[in-house]
């Protein structure tokens, strides 16, 4: 690629096709070679090509290094350099550019930028319209929701005025989430009316079917979000057939595109094992998330895009927890250290999603019975979240540690004042209120208030029945089970412990299976039924041995230190246990 210019604009232009097509081959390639990509960009610059080709050279290497490399320098040195320059350049270039500052935690650099392109980019609607949805996206990422909507509402409006109802309804819908609940119904009606593309009319209908799904599963409504989970299933299943390149809008508005198709699959995905964790079908949580996983790293070799990660982050904090509910604490703590590693990689990732890996943590202190490190990873993540639903998840698992604790009385009883069920509960999500019955109810029961206890766990056995918590039924049951059996009822705490280990076996929630099954042994014993009694207490065997070897696996792995972890980004990599470890001195 050495040599001077071309002779003549004829020869000008054939180099220049001639390197920008070669370098379009080894992008596309699979795997793509970047390396070779950016070389034949860069014999661009030297040959002093004119005005609007070096711009947008500078824009193929700022998006290549951006989208491919982790060479954030150099990838926002190009897009600096193709920011000032013509209109089909400068607006690409300001758009990848605030992602970049995004990743990097400079929100505040990102926001003037986009407001200086979104005042110059009005007489050209896509990027008009993309760019006033950008902004919107770094003010609800910052909380500042009246913002966000105002952008949202300048956005529809604009799109409404160069003839875009596509994008209108787009902009509409993000808007209304935030106003949420009645409003989701004008949406539909909205999606359902519209005449277009049917790539774009399906788009549309995935766009609102998520916003629907999550509002759901925020609000702890698993039975009631079937019907639009299933819409939406059917409608990925639509929208994977149909050709990008069917019919092209003739309007530059409707050009704009809310998330590419390929990332739309994951994300179906990614609700679909939300569902599936929350209901307590963890088998069917392990199958899609490893659909969901094997996508997303097909995808990830040809596109570095930060939702990637932020989709692989969500999908593994699931199956984490799906993890240490069928007793693989071992494996769960493998998937927490890679969730580590995704979040050193990028300052915004871990800033996100802080909270919940000190929760995780929480959680695997808890299942591995060190309870004061699982105080030490509650502690820290309440510090981070601003978050209510997390924040009442916590809270509920700290409060179950003091449980456990049993000398911790005075900030048990502030924690429980904080999430009390029967007035003033801090969030909505049916979910979590029945949860936080369900500790007053195991509260009670260790002080030996048995009525009390039961009157508790009868109300988070009517709420998690009335929208399939399957978790929280199994939980339930055994526990007044277990009162019944104090109590001497013996015929009645049978009737709860028998649906108790159906329930827990069909889960599979191996904690609740090893109370059954000790119950259940003992139950048989004093009614004198002694095969079954020796049936339940093999069961109880073979639990205890899977759980106990289990909890050794974990304990020995080098990544139990990360227990002890409460500041600061997370540590260094661990090497494997039989190789030479990286050193703790962060940690220790």
């Amino acid at each position: 690629s050495g040599g001077g210019g071309g002779g003549g604009a004829a020869g000008g232009e054939s180099w220049y096709l001639a390197l920008l097509g070669l370098a379009e081959h080894f992008r596309t390639s699979s795997p793509p070679k970047v390396r070779l990509c950016v070389h034949c960009l860069q014999a661009v610059l030297p040959r002093k090509p004119p005005a609007r080709m070096e711009a947008r050279t500078h824009l193929q290497l700022g998006s290549v290094l951006y989208h491919h490399t982790r060479n954030g320098d150099q990838a926002r040195g190009h897009l600096e350099k193709a920011i000032p320059q013509f209109e089909d350049v400068k607006f690409e270039a300001a758009s990848l550019l605030s992602e970049l500052y995004c990743q990097e935690n400079s929100v505040d650099t990102a926001k003037p930028l986009l407001r200086k392109a979104i005042q110059i980019s009005q007489q050209t609607p896509y990027w008009h319209c993309r760019l006033l949805f950008q902004l919107a996206q770094l003010h609800t990422l910052e909380k500042d929701l009246v913002s966000a909507c105002d952008l949202l509402g300048v956005g529809a409006e604009y799109a409404r005025v160069v003839g875009s109802e596509y994008t209108r309804s787009l902009l509409l819908m993000e808007r209304k989430l935030q106003e949420v609940h009645p409003l989701l119904t004008l949406c539909g009606q909205i999606v359902e009316n519209w005449q277009g593309n049917p790539i774009q009319k399906e788009s549309l209908r995935v766009f609102f079917l998520v916003l629907q799904v999550t509002h759901y599963l925020d609000a702890g409504q698993v039975k009631s979000v079937k019907p639009c989970l299933k819409q939406l299933q059917q409608c990925i299943q639509t929208i994977s057939t149909l050709h990008d390149d069917e019919i092209l809008p003739s309007n530059p508005a409707d050009l704009f595109h809310w998330l590419p198709k390929e990332h739309m699959c994951v994300l179906v995905y990614l609700v679909t094992v939300m569902h599936s964790m929350q209901a307590g079908y963890l088998e069917k949580a392990q199958k899609y998330t490893d659909k969901a996983l094997m996508q997303l790293e097909k995808l990830k070799m040809l596109d570095c895009s930060p939702i990637l990660s932020s989709f692989q982050v969500i999908l593994l904090e699931h199956i984490i927890m799906c993890r240490l509910v069928t007793g693989h604490k071992a494996t769960a703590l493998q998937e927490i250290s890679q969730v580590c590693q995704l979040c050193q990689q990028s300052p915004r990732l871990f800033s996100n999603h802080a909270a919940q890996l000190h929760t995780l943590l929480g959680l695997y202190c808890i299942s591995v019975n060190c309870m004061d490190n699982a105080e030490a990873q509650f502690t820290t993540a309440l510090r981070l979240t601003t978050h209510q639903e997390l924040w009442a998840f916590i809270v509920t698992n700290l409060a179950s540690v003091y449980i456990r604790e049993g000398n911790r009385h005075q900030e048990l009883y502030s924690l429980l004042e904080r999430i009390n069920p029967d007035h003033n509960f801090p969030v909505s999500s049916h979910c979590l209120r029945a949860a936080a019955f369900y500790i007053r109810g195991l509260f009670s029961f260790f002080q030996g208030r048995y009525n009390e206890a039961k009157r508790f766990l009868r109300e988070t056995l009517k709420m998690s029945n009335a929208e399939d918590l399957n978790r929280l039924t199994a939980c339930s049951l055994v526990l007044l089970g277990h009162i019944f059996y104090v109590l001497g009822n013996h015929r009645e705490s049978n009737n709860m412990v028998v649906p108790a280990m159906q329930l827990a076996s069909k889960i599979p929630d191996m904690s609740v299976q090893l109370w059954s099954s000790a119950l259940l042994r003992d139950l048989n014993k004093a009614c004198g039924n002694a095969i079954d009694a020796h049936e339940a207490a093999q069961m109880h065997q073979n639990f205890s041995q899977q759980l106990l070897q289990d909890h050794i696996e974990a304990c020995s792995l080098p990544e139990h230190n990360l227990i002890t972890w409460t500041d600061g980004p997370p540590p260094v990599q661990f090497q494997a246990q039989n190789g030479p470890t990286t050193s703790l001195a962060s940690l220790l």
